[in-house]
């Protein structure tokens, strides 16, 4: 991310205008310092951006807008998106201080894995190319079969699955990866490393070589409407 605060916040302001549907609120004074503040931190518009569109489903999902949306609003899911993103693609705070997160709720094995058929089967009937519909297709039938000893897996019967579902993330994203062409794959290494750009002075080579990859994986998970198939054990 290259942009100076100014522009950081002129490229915000400017997509909060699309989602209010055209009604612009700038921003100035105090809301231009905490905006200010999201690209001292490092905050990739393309995560804010997702904040924003977070929040303004919740907001859209109440009913009837009898306001337009302030981007002070959207802090709370940016911020918690942007924590998410960094521990993702391996980047240190902007102190450089460890992030404590502490473990996290391990997701439900079965739910995990209902999700992901869902995501899949929906894919199906897009348009893609036969070879990556033909890896769909083979990663649905398998992971239905996972799912019928998945509520009662433990040990290294789920160490197992696990493995398999790792497996089968990364044949998906391959099959998606070459699905673009040259240019395209170009284009998305560029913005993975502008993401990591703000970041790169206090990361040795090859941390920094390890979050672009991470950063371009998200991106082209995102770009191929993938879930993570992959679940920690």
């Amino acid at each position: 991310m290259t942009e100076d605060a100014a522009e950081y916040c002129r490229q915000i302001e400017t997509y909060l205008c699309k989602k209010n549907e055209g009604h612009l609120i700038r921003i100035v004074g105090p809301v231009f310092e905490q905006v200010s503040g999201w690209a001292a931190q490092g905050v990739p518009l393309a995560v804010a951006f997702k904040g924003i569109d977070q929040y303004c489903e919740r907001y859209y999902a109440k009913g009837p807008r009898r306001r337009p949306v302030r981007i002070e609003f959207c802090e709370a899911d940016i911020l918690d998106l942007f924590d998410s993103w960094r521990r993702a693609v391996g980047v240190p705070s902007v102190d450089g201080a460890e992030d404590p997160g502490g473990p996290s709720k391990r997701d439900s094995l079965p739910a995990h894995l209902d999700h992901v058929i869902g995501r899949l089967t929906a894919l199906r009937g897009s348009d893609r190319s036969a070879q990556f519909r033909e890896t769909l297709d083979a990663a649905v039938r398998e992971l239905d079969s996972l799912r019928a000893s998945a509520k009662q897996a433990r040990g290294d019967v789920r160490t197992a699955i696990v493995a398999r579902l790792a497996a089968l993330d990364a044949a998906l994203l391959d099959a998606a990866r070459a699905e673009m062409d040259d240019r395209q794959r170009a284009e998305l290494r560029a913005k993975a490393e502008a993401e990591i750009e703000p970041f790169a002075a206090r990361m040795a080579a090859d941390a920094r070589a390890a979050a672009v990859d991470a950063a371009f994986t998200r991106l082209l998970r995102e770009s191929a409407r993938l879930p993570a198939v992959v679940l920690a054990p």
